[in-house]
């Protein structure tokens, strides 16, 4: 009997963000690649993505024979454990398409396994493939893709280490040769046979906070997202690290310690206080934290490099640590806080009392707008999104001090661990605190310290 293998994957440039899938039909007896699918779908979270890869690989292999056992090898445990029926479907706009899924083909003529997203290229590939066209504004094209030719290149390329049973050196050559070329999933709808058409191409995928509704954001800067998390695949899987510069397997990460600015007048009265107001100075309170972070962060001997948001509060604070470690600070539009609008320089109270409805609806959806037309949690989520790869790229294998706000690090964190957006009204962030995360070049991450005040006491 006839056996298909479907490999299937999807992802957001943003989460939520410019989204697309990629879906491949193998023969299981010869490896054969029988049909891709691949689409650019517009905006859409991660798993979304990923079940409507799910969705059209299915099809596609229902297509070529309805009646031929399939299995189905992703990379999202969260979809494999859904669609295996461990899981529970929570969300609401997954469960349509679980169910849309479901009803391809008879539930026990599928099975479905997870595998390491570095054995899922062939999808990744045509995901990326798709939003690549996508974002140029096209529709992606079998005749184009180069997807089946790369992945072959990629797997005859690397040698396979080999040395006697707990080699360590060996042990690490392995991980880095499996995950050599790997890169995350982006991708327009078109199931393709291959008939006749040469060999067969890569990019990676890609952020925000409040605090629980009815209590003041902390520090007066908040934000929270509407991403659905793209559960196994962005949470960290490194072994622990003695130090923020250590280099893992995988060659040494991008590693962003995150200052939170020191406290202005606003800061103790818990007043929003983001991009659009008054940009307050630091109180002296604030001025003697950052000395102290700084004296903190001198004796760590790590920051290679110093960047920091435009405001005053927080160009104030990369000062002191700049005139301690002997560097430069860079300015990084994109480190800025959010715009609160008409809120600006008011209390969670006074804002509930004076535009209610407004703050429900902020409250409620990442996509409202503060009273005035302040940056919706969605805007800035997508900001630093942009932000955050851009200088993963300017800073690759470095430690650079990234000195900023409230917003703009709950959401480096909560992207970074993979966590729901109800994670971001369960941080607590205080003024002058240090985190920190590090960025692999396989593109996971790894939270490797929170909201530290231990050089404050």
């Amino acid at each position: 009997m006839r056996e298909f293998i479907v490999e299937a994957d999807g992802g957001s440039r943003g989460n939520p963000g410019p989204a697309g899938y990629g879906s491949v039909v193998i023969d299981a007896a010869t490896g054969e690649t029988l049909a891709e699918a691949a689409e650019y779908i517009g905006v859409a979270t991660n798993n979304v993505a990923e079940y409507r890869g799910l969705i059209a690989g299915l099809k596609a292999a229902r297509d070529l024979d309805p009646s031929a056992p399939v299995r189905v090898r992703m990379d999202s445990k969260l979809v494999v454990e859904q669609m295996s029926g461990r899981w529970k479907i929570k969300h609401p706009d997954m469960k349509p398409l679980a169910a849309e899924a479901a009803r391809i083909l008879p539930p026990s003529q599928v099975t479905y396994e997870w595998i390491p997203r570095e054995k899922n290229k062939h999808a990744d590939r045509l995901a990326n493939e798709a939003m690549d066209a996508g974002k140029r504004g096209e529709q992606w094209s079998p005749s184009s893709s180069t997807a089946e030719l790369d992945t072959r290149s990629a797997r005859s390329a690397a040698p396979e280490p080999s040395g006697p049973p707990g080699d360590a050196t060996a042990g690490a050559a392995k991980v880095r040769a499996a995950m050599a070329g790997t890169a995350p999933s982006e991708a327009p709808v078109s199931a393709a046979p291959l008939q006749g058409r040469g060999e067969l191409r890569d990019q990676p995928p890609t952020a925000r906070t409040p605090k629980t509704p009815g209590s003041p954001p902390s520090g007066g800067e908040a934000a929270k997202t509407e991403a659905d998390v793209r559960a196994a695949r962005n949470v960290a899987t490194t072994a622990p690290s003695t130090g923020w510069g250590s280099a893992p397997d995988m060659g040494a990460p991008a590693t962003f310690v995150l200052l939170r600015h020191g406290e202005t007048p606003l800061t103790p009265q818990k007043r929003f206080s983001g991009s659009g107001g008054s940009d307050p100075s630091l109180s002296d309170v604030g001025r003697d934290q950052a000395e102290r972070a700084a004296t903190a962060l001198a004796a760590r001997g790590t920051i290679q490099a110093i960047v920091a948001s435009p405001l005053t509060r927080t160009r104030q604070t990369a000062a002191a640590v700049a005139a301690r470690l002997g560097l430069d600070v860079t300015v990084e539009d994109g480190l800025r806080e959010t715009d609160f609008g008409a809120w600006e320089g008011l209390t969670f109270a006074e804002v509930r009392d004076r535009y209610p409805d407004d703050l429900n609806a902020w409250l409620a959806s990442p996509k409202a707008e503060p009273t005035g037309g302040g940056e919706s949690f969605e805007a800035t989520a997508a900001r630093m999104a942009i932000t955050r790869d851009k200088l993963i790229a300017a800073y690759a294998g470095r430690t650079v001090l990234l000195v900023t706000h409230v917003t703009p690090i709950k959401t480096l964190v909560r992207l970074a661990i993979g966590a729901p957006p109800e994670s971001l009204f369960r941080m607590e962030l205080s003024a002058a605190s240090l985190s920190a995360v590090a960025y692999y070049a396989d593109g996971n991450a790894s939270l490797r310290l929170f909201n530290d005040t231990s050089h404050l006491r």
